[in-house]
């Protein structure tokens, strides 16, 4: 049987946004410390954690001393240089693995390897010159979407080729050698799963949330998801094969599209906890936080049963002022992320809205 860490033992998690501070806030009842390493001072997570070192991810002489203090090291996004969580591995245990990191990292590693595992994906090519844009162009076809491969969120790092989109101020505006075409999708919903997968090779699918955005960024997730029930069967399935090709210790949010037909399409995966599972903190028998931590520690995974059905709330920018309001909303749940300034496109906080009747 894999080691159990103990009650006392620390966390490490790279990374200081709010993915990070609701983990550590969901180590706490479970008698586990967190130690944030971030370059950010004042982040969201250093706010609720025992400790932070505050440094760059090359500082050598910081990860080392971090590696040092902490039990098991992961991390709440992925948007950090491989090479410092490889070199953080060498010095303590670290769930899920480099490797993971490095899928999730890139968006074409990312789609060929779920097409790998056998799961559908949108068509797509991988461009780095004009001249590959304009074949790949020619053989998708119009509309499609250009992205960078690496460090695109919530609409950034991608523009929409239409039928009167000049291609080449399209690959200018990216400024990149490395990105992916990816043909339009008639999809009827947008879905996400989030499983949990733990040192024994358990794996546990949350129920799939059927999410809407707005101007690329996720607005509401709803549970349970307004979809058949092979289709949920069939997203649930196509999440865990996905967790235990990737031999992954932690969590895996997928996201996907539901198309006319039924079928579900992977577009997107992240090892770490996810927007979209945020209603588990309180529409849920287990937060994806506290199934974070169970898995990186060794602990049983934690049921997934839907408590209540949740709709999950995103609040943007100048939305946080809202909170005044919320508080008083007899089922809505409040979580705010401690950030200081609200701009627009921040994610400030968001709201899960019970229905317990």
């Amino acid at each position: 049987m894999p080691e159990v860490l103990a009650p006392g033992a620390v966390i490490g998690i790279i990374g200081g946004g709010q993915l990070g501070r609701m983990t550590a806030l969901a180590a706490a009842p479970l008698g586990y410390r967190c130690h944030i390493f971030t370059p950010e001072e004042d982040s969201p997570a250093s706010q609720v954690a025992e400790r932070t070192t505050v440094a760059s991810y090359d500082d050598e002489v910081a990860l080392s001393a971090f590696a040092a203090s902490v039990d098991v090291i992961t991390y709440e996004f992925e948007n950090i240089p491989v090479d410092t969580v490889e070199r953080l591995s060498k010095l303590a245990p670290v769930r899920p693995r480099p490797s993971v990191l490095a899928v999730s990292q890139h968006r074409v590693a990312e789609k060929d390897f779920a097409r790998d595992a056998g799961a559908g994906t949108a068509p797509y090519r991988h461009v780095t010159s004009f001249e590959q844009l304009r074949k790949a162009v020619e053989e998708i076809g119009r509309p499609a979407v250009l992205k960078t491969c690496r460090f695109g969120y919530d609409g950034k790092g991608q523009v929409k080729i239409a039928a009167e989109t000049d291609l080449a101020e399209a690959w200018e505006s990216l400024n990149t050698d490395d990105a992916v075409l990816e043909g339009f999708v008639s999809f009827e919903k947008e879905i996400s799963v989030i499983v949990a997968r733990g040192l024994d090779g358990t794996s546990r699918a949350f129920p799939v949330a059927e999410n809407h955005h707005v101007d690329h960024i996720l607005s509401t997730s709803t549970v349970p998801a307004a979809i058949a029930p092979e289709t949920e069967a069939a997203a649930r399935a196509v999440s865990e094969a996905l967790a235990e090709r990737l031999d992954l210790v932690g969590l895996l949010a997928v996201e996907m599209f539901v198309t006319s037909d039924g079928k579900v399409l992977v577009n997107e995966v992240a090892p770490r906890p996810h927007n979209s599972g945020h209603w588990t903190q309180d529409g849920c028998a287990t937060s994806q936080f506290e199934q974070f931590v169970r898995a990186v520690t060794g602990l049983p995974l934690g049921p997934v049963d839907v408590r209540f059905p949740t709709v999950m709330q995103n609040l943007i920018g100048d939305q946080v002022e809202q909170w005044k309001t919320i508080v008083a909303e007899p089922d809505a749940k409040l979580h705010l992320y401690g950030k200081a300034e609200a701009r627009p496109g921040r994610k400030m906080g968001h709201v899960n809205r019970i229905r317990v009747s």
